[in-house]
Order: C-alpha cells, then structure tokens, then sequence
C-alpha cells in the first residue's frame, strides 16, 4: 500500500528575501525613464510678469511725459543747501531717539522679566501709557508743556530748590521732539527685547546659573548675545520707521526735512516737486537703513538657522535665496517607504 509523503516545506531565508526586495526596489527605480523629462511651466507666472511690464510701462510713461512733475526742479532743489540741513536735522533725530529708545528700552525690558513685582508693574505701565498714546500727541504735549509747568526745578521734594528754569527756554523744540519720539520709541522697544530674551532656550540661563555666574553676568555674556537675531530684524524696521516718524515734528515747528519742504513751497507755490524733493530723499534713507539691516541680520544669523536671510542685493536683482544640501534634502537617504 502506498503512502503519501507531505512534500517538504522551504523556509525563505531573511538575506535572500533582503536581496529580492532590494532588486525588486532597484528595478522600479530603473523603470523610470527622465530622458524626456521638461521642466515644469508656470504660465501664470509669464502671465503676472507681463501685466507687470505693461503697468509698469504705463508708470514710466506717467512719470517723465507729465509736465506738473516739474522734474527740472526737483533735480534743482534735491542738492540744495536748505534741503541739506533738514535732511541732517532728520538724521540727528533720528540717532538720538534710536539711542535713547534702544537703552530705555533694554532696562525697561529687564524690568518687566525682573522677580521684583514693583519694577515689573512699573515697567508695565510705562509700556501700556507709552503705546496707548499717539506719538503725535506726545510731542504737541511735550511742546506745550509750559502750559501746564510754567517752571521746572530739582531739588528735595517738598523741600529746597537747587536749579529751576522757565519751561520755555528748557523744552525747545528739538527737546520736545527728542523727548516724544525717544520715550515713544522705548516702549516699542522694550517689548522687541523681551521678546527676543524669551526666544532664549531658558536652559541657557540654568547652565550660566550652574557655573556661578550673576544674574547681570549671564544677562550680558550669554542671554543677549543670543537673542540678538531675534531682536536685530524688528530693532531695523524701527529705525526706518522712526526715520519717517521724525516728519512729524513738522507740527511743533523744527526744521526736518518736511518742514523744509513745506516752508518752501508755501512760498514758491512748487508744491509737487518739492514733496517729490522729500520723498526721493526718504526712499534713499531709507534704502541705506536697509542694506545696512540686512548686513546685520547676516552677522547674527551665521550658524543659527541653514538658511541666511535674504540680502538686499538679493532683493534688489530677484536672485533666490542660497539654499544648503541639508535644508532642502539632497543628502538625505530616501525614505524605504516612499521607495515602495
């Protein structure tokens, strides 16, 4: 009688399945033909490009066919000696707010991270009063302030006086000007500080802490350095905006270079060139400003992220921001499950 055997069964071996998928994988990949691969077209992009050559076009033409642009003019008054002092009136105002807003600034931003809850309700309510109020009022009030104090002394309060002085001749109005825009300018400020010393990995402060350093020491040697490159990008939009801020003097009678301009063409009834005058000038302020932040974010950016912020020459001729190998994946291995 004859018996049935069961056939016997293989076991796969793991290396020999390995090699089969490996294959297998290799296989797929070299299905894929790229010989007769196009780059991918962007119509709406050619689309929006000639749009704006058209509008573009059509400015040029607005620009140097009208005559009311008076451009023999302005080309007069751009490096006139009248407009060069208003234009440097604009630029002390601006270094000096700058400075005392950014020092201001930093203390009053200490003080609101400060364990001390006086100084911190202080600093908080320096903030709100400076923030809530418009800058334009601040300097008409600091402009009038002789109005409410007719004179300002120092000495022991409520007791004897050791220099006093009519209001008047102490708050002219470029210390009006100073005083508004730069106390204005703190509080802006305090708020861009403590917002880039909470960027700070707090365990940066725990190993200062750990090593024996003070409080100050740490401040000033580890935590600061370190959240300037989130405190430089803000710190440079500031100071293109006070830059333009400082035409509101023009209200409390200083000479920037607004005023100069007005004072001008309310005499020779030039108004359009003499406000195109101001704002070439101000676009080229304003463009140093930015060249120079956008040298400065580099500085602070080197080794922090992959990717350096755009410069302004990047900007300028629309070249693509550089990009490492490791931030956009090319030295990355393929994910197994994507390859399947």
């Amino acid at each position: 009688m004859a018996t049935a055997h069961p056939q016997a069964t293989k076991r796969d071996d793991p290396e020999e399945g390995s090699e089969k998928a490996a294959a297998s994988g290799s296989a797929g990949h070299a299905d894929v033909d790229v010989a007769g691969a196009a780059p991918v077209r962007h119509p709406l992009r050619w689309l929006a490009i000639a749009v704006l050559a058209v509008l573009g076009a059509q400015l040029c033409h607005f620009l140097f066919t009208n005559p009311n642009f008076e451009w023999e003019t302005v080309g007069s008054y751009f490096t006139a000696e009248i407009i060069g002092k208003g234009i440097a009136t604009t630029i002390e105002l601006t270094v000096v707010a700058m400075v005392i807003g950014i020092v201001l600034g930093v203390l009053v931003a200490v003080g609101r991270m400060s364990a001390n809850p006086v100084l911190r309700t202080v600093c908080g309510a320096y903030v709100w009063f400076f923030r809530g109020v418009p800058v334009l009022v601040q300097l008409v009030f600091w402009y009038n302030l002789s109005a409410l104090l007719p004179r300002i002394s120092l000495g022991v309060p409520f007791g004897p006086e050791f220099v006093s002085g009519q209001t008047n001749h102490l708050i002219t109005p470029l210390f009006a000007a100073i005083l508004g825009l730069g106390l204005n300018e703190a509080a802006y400020m305090a708020e861009i500080v403590r917002g880039g010393l909470l960027g700070v990995d707090p365990g940066q402060t725990e190993a200062s802490d750990a090593l024996g350093m003070t409080r100050s020491r740490s401040l000033r040697r580890i935590v600061l350095p370190q959240a300037m490159r989130f405190i430089v990008p803000p710190t440079g939009s500031q100071v293109i905006n006070m830059l333009k801020a400082t035409s509101l003097v023009s209200v409390i009678a200083l000479s920037d270079l607004l005023y100069t301009v007005q004072s001008i063409y309310n005499r020779t009834f030039e108004t359009i060139p003499l406000l195109l005058v101001a704002c070439l000038w101000y676009l080229l302020m304003t463009s140093v400003l930015y060249v120079g932040q956008s040298f400065i974010e580099r500085y602070y950016a080197r080794g922090a992220t992959r990717n350096a912020p755009q410069s302004f020459w990047d900007f300028a001729l629309f070249r693509r921001r550089v990009r490492t190998p490791a931030a956009t994946g090319q030295d990355q291995e393929p994910d197994p499950k994507e390859s399947a």
